[in-house]
């Protein structure tokens, strides 16, 4: 079963490991075992966390003899940004009709003390 390229990206960011390394690399390329310094994490684990990354075309990686380079590849984050944008006007337009709901309520409250205080 292959999943589509939004779910692999959702899928590889679920984990807080691979946004940290993501987060990395945004930095630049890195090898293997710089990535895996600050985690208390064995470098079989560390590449597991690649695979994920790898397979879901978030990052890239290389050889150059003994230096094995990862890259980020921010194409499928661009991607997930995109989608989530989509969204972003379905609340703007939530949040500007609580706005006005508020400011209603507000109106019809300051029109009641009115009457009261006559």
């Amino acid at each position: 079963m292959s999943q589509d390229t939004l779910s692999a990206t959702f899928s590889a960011l679920a984990d807080p490991t691979r946004r940290a390394i993501l987060a990395r690399l945004s930095k630049g390329e890195t090898s293997v075992t710089e990535l895996a310094q600050p985690f208390k994490m064995s470098l079989p684990g560390i590449s597991k966390h690649l695979k994920v990354l790898e397979r879901a075309g978030l990052i890239s990686r290389g050889r150059d003899a003994q230096w094995r380079p990862c890259q980020l590849q921010a194409g499928p984050l661009k991607d997930a940004a995109a989608w989530i944008g989509n969204y972003q006007k379905f609340w703007e337009e939530r949040l500007d009709r609580l706005d006005d709901y508020l400011k209603d309520l507000q109106q019809k409250d300051q029109k009641v003390g009115r009457k009261k205080a006559t």
